[in-house]
């Protein structure tokens, strides 16, 4: 067994007089997918930045081997000083070398992004995509990712899983995703009350093992102070009565999912027979038929949907598709090109969007929820604001505290808690995840699995959508737009099922009626068109790749002088051979439906 590239051995940290660490003990190896998890406010970004180097603990010892290579990508990346953003993405390169920059090229082309663009001018998407090319270039033996996904669509988180997957090296992951955390890790760190327990297997087993430990300790402290066993009840979020509420709200879900499924006549269109013997604002939105365009961009074509009171609509669809946009047009708040929106009666609809409320931060947080009063009305029920604020994982300290002491976590709970406490019965979440932490999403899954009006919700957070929403639109670009019912892991089965129905073969009867001709597209998609004009310029920089591995790997006596660079230099060969066979058939792929339209 290979010895771990990294360990850290009686580690302790004290921030002012409280101790955030004490005895920690942790060791990474080169095939560790480790997960690491902890309630908010632990110290999960700390600790990273003292196993990545940049902090240095009070007291213990951090051990890297010898030419080791430490990667660590940042919440909050700084592109300062940098005018071009391959100068920024190269930065990342270990050795520097002028001559290993063609992957700098590469890795922009996959997410696409210019690489002149001026790092000042990025988006919160554009900039995390181009942090992560800046760290999956460096060549890290060990790569630290903080919260890697915020601000990602669901397109490019697979495709960071599909990078991660592919990685040869330790890794270490602090991320809200559940699914994401599901498909890469295979070693869970969980930081408790200032130590680090270790499970050998994924985050998809933490909750069963996390549980088991409470349980355990629940027994051992049994006859302690209760101050004591209640602090740590709360400390572990509650997780068995989280756990026995959630299995109960998942099967009314279920039933909720069967009776949209009902309502859904055909894949992609609503019924829109208008019924009136139903109750009055049972309806609560009918599009007909409805169409927008920007330019060349179109965002809805012809389409059609019908939303009763009660549905949880997911909306999904990458970055740049106009899911906001459609979010304004079922609104009224912004005109169609074409078609109409009919709104049903007495709606009350609240409208949390992407770039939230905005906090006053001298304001404290009592008077940010208040009236006036010492109580809150939510959802019809008078609240006491200390109480209340509880529900939210604020301790009764906080709420005279200013706004201006909240970390960014607490903030955006803090705005969350306004939003869902307002009279209505029509909500509208747009990225309501972005910037959470795993409280909190617990939290808003708990209020929502209550909530007993018509949601519609924006994410691109897989776990969340399955938990929440009851059918899901899903915007493919070019104006298409398709129902389905359940949430993304339904999507994602149903859409392959239609794959293969529409592409198994038929057999032929003598005597009967000609098979029916195949349905032809009108155009290539802008992602057939854009990949079919990268294709070329990638294809070209794997083949100067392999060109310049090949010719590493003659070297006399490499092998005898460096085996571990023969080793890892022939596996980077065989990975770009295989890299250059699959784009060589996509590109063909997509060449030949170029001619076909043509």
């Amino acid at each position: 067994m290979a010895p771990p590239l990294l360990t850290i051995t009686d580690m302790a940290l004290r921030f002012g007089e409280n101790p955030l660490f004490d005895g920690v003990e942790l060791s990474i190896g080169d095939r560790d997918r480790i997960s690491l998890v902890g309630r908010n406010g632990s110290g999960k970004s700390t600790l990273m930045k003292v196993i990545s180097g940049i902090t240095e603990a009070d007291r213990g010892k951090r051990f890297l081997q010898p030419g080791c290579h430490v990667t660590y990508l940042d919440q909050e990346p700084d592109m300062k000083g940098y005018k071009r953003l391959h100068d920024y993405v190269a930065s990342g390169l270990t050795h520097a070398s002028t001559e290993d920059h063609f992957l700098v090229d590469i890795i922009l082309a996959e997410i696409n992004l210019a690489p002149d663009l001026d790092p000042a001018v990025l988006s919160g998407g554009e900039a995390r995509r181009a942090a992560l090319a800046r760290a999956l270039i460096s060549d890290a033996d060990i790569l630290l990712l903080d919260e890697p996904t915020n601000h990602l669509d669901i397109a490019t988180i697979e495709w960071l899983e599909g990078r991660l997957q592919a990685f040869r090296g330790g890794l270490v992951i602090i991320s809200h995703d559940r699914t994401f955390l599901n498909n890469i890790t295979n070693t869970t760190f969980w930081l408790d009350r200032g130590r680090v327990r270790r499970l050998d297997k994924g985050f998809k087993y933490f909750e069963e093992w996390s549980e088991k430990i409470i349980e355990q300790e629940r027994v051992e402290r049994a006859k302690l102070d209760k101050l004591i066993e209640k602090e740590t009840e709360w400390s572990h979020k509650g997780i068995t009565a989280r756990r026995k509420r959630n299995m109960g709200r998942m099967r009314a879900l279920w039933a909720l999912r069967d009776k949209r499924a009902d309502q859904i006549a055909v894949t992609g269109q609503a019924k829109l027979e208008i019924d009136s013997g139903k109750a009055a604002g049972k309806k609560v939105i009918e599009a007909f038929k409805i169409s927008k365009s920007f330019g060349d961009q179109v965002i809805a074509q012809d389409f059609s949907l019908r939303i009763m009171r009660g549905d949880r609509i997911g909306i999904i669809g990458p970055n740049g598709v106009g899911k906001t946009t459609l979010l304004k047009m079922l609104t009224k708040e912004l005109e169609t090109d074409k078609g109409r929106v009919k709104h049903g009666t007495n709606l009350e609809i609240t409208y949390l969007d992407q770039k939230r409320a905005r906090l006053q931060d001298d304001e404290t947080l009592w008077d940010h929820l208040s009236d006036g009063g010492d109580h809150i009305m939510v959802r019809g029920e008078s609240k006491h604001i200390i109480s209340y604020l509880k529900d939210f994982l604020f301790d009764a300290g906080q709420a005279r505290s200013p706004v201006s002491s909240l970390s960014g976590g607490e903030k955006n709970r803090l705005v969350l808690a306004k939003t869902i406490a307002m009279p209505t019965n029509f909500l509208i979440l747009d990225e309501p995840t972005n910037d959470l932490d795993m409280d909190t999403l617990d939290l808003l899954q708990d209020v929502l699995g209550e909530y007993d009006g018509t949601l519609i919700l924006v994410s691109h957070d897989r776990d969340f959508l399955d938990r929440i929403v009851t059918s899901s639109l899903v915007m493919e670009g070019d104006g298409k737009i398709t129902e389905y019912p359940g949430g993304y892991s339904d999507y994602i089965r149903q859409s392959k099922n239609q794959k293969s129905i529409q592409t198994a073969p038929t057999a032929k009867k003598s005597g009967k009626v000609a098979d029916a001709p195949k349905q032809r597209i009108a155009k290539l998609s802008f992602k057939h068109q854009h990949s079919l004009k990268i294709l070329p310029q990638e294809i070209n920089a794997l083949e100067k790749m392999i060109v310049k591995y090949q010719s590493k790997l003659g070297e006399t006596n490499f092998y005898t002088k460096d085996p571990d660079g023969f080793h890892k230099i022939n596996d980077a060969l065989e990975k770009a051979i295989a890299d250059l066979g699959a784009k060589e058939e996509e590109w063909l792929e997509l060449e030949m439906m170029r001619e076909e339209l043509e």
